[in-house]
């Protein structure tokens, strides 16, 4: 059993004041409007590589929307390298590979948090074959159940770059949201995420350009910045 430490701190929730859990509340309105006549209730967050804080990204901008009142549930569907769990502290014994391998009903599967309004769909166990998982008939109504029940599906994805199993997943989910490393990532590389996941014809939303190292006054206008230039482009 897996249990995570506090240690993964989520600044949204801890500290909903400070500049960047605003800016995790603006991405959230980036994307309530980002396609009004075809709300978006399924996101994909993934990156080029890991490091890039996708994974931070994505428990906070869904504590964003738990805020609001709205029943939100994280997919850690990175089976190669999970940390939701560590996050929300919760175990990781069972989870998403365990309910699509037949091993365990989803409601089983589906944990309840310290924070209101937000479930985790832990990774589960690792097994031998998460792409083919992932692209099953299964994942697709695994997915289809989850906007049923709940109001936001947000997905932890692995890299873009290391294996095909975000390419799988961004066509299963309404929209999908690539983290960038600020200062780290290469134009070519992130043009190469860019190219794959419209290959599958992905809905790219925007990119977020994470860490950043702006001066503290700057700090709001420095990520609200990222998040309207993604929308621009």
């Amino acid at each position: 059993m897996s249990i995570g430490a506090k240690n993964h701190r989520i600044i949204a929730h801890d500290n909903p004041r400070s500049p960047i859990s605003e800016s995790y509340r603006m991405l959230r309105t980036n994307i309530q409007f980002s396609s009004i006549d075809s709300p978006v209730r399924s996101i994909l967050v993934t990156s080029p590589d890991p490091g890039a804080g996708k994974s931070t990204t994505c428990v906070n901008l869904a504590v964003t929307f738990a805020q609001e009142g709205r029943s939100v549930v994280i997919v850690d569907a990175d089976m190669r390298s999970p940390t939701q769990h560590y996050y929300l502290m919760k175990s990781n014994r069972v989870g998403l590979s365990n309910t699509l391998a037949g091993q365990a009903p989803l409601r089983q599967c589906l944990l309840d948090t310290y924070i209101e309004h937000l479930t985790l769909l832990p990774a589960g166990s690792n097994p031998p074959n998460p792409a083919e998982m992932l692209s099953s008939n299964r994942m697709s109504q695994l997915l289809t159940e989850l906007k049923e029940q709940f109001d936001i599906v947000i997905v932890d994805s692995p890299p873009v770059l290391a294996v095909t199993d975000a390419q799988v997943l961004a066509t299963k989910c309404d929209g999908v949201l690539i983290v960038l490393r600020s200062g780290k990532v290469k134009r070519k590389m992130a043009q190469k995420v860019i190219e794959r996941l419209q290959y599958v014809n992905a809905n790219i939303m925007g990119v977020l350009l994470n860490k950043i190292q702006p001066k503290k006054s700057d700090a709001v206008y420095s990520y609200y910045y990222a998040g309207e230039k993604s929308n621009r482009n």
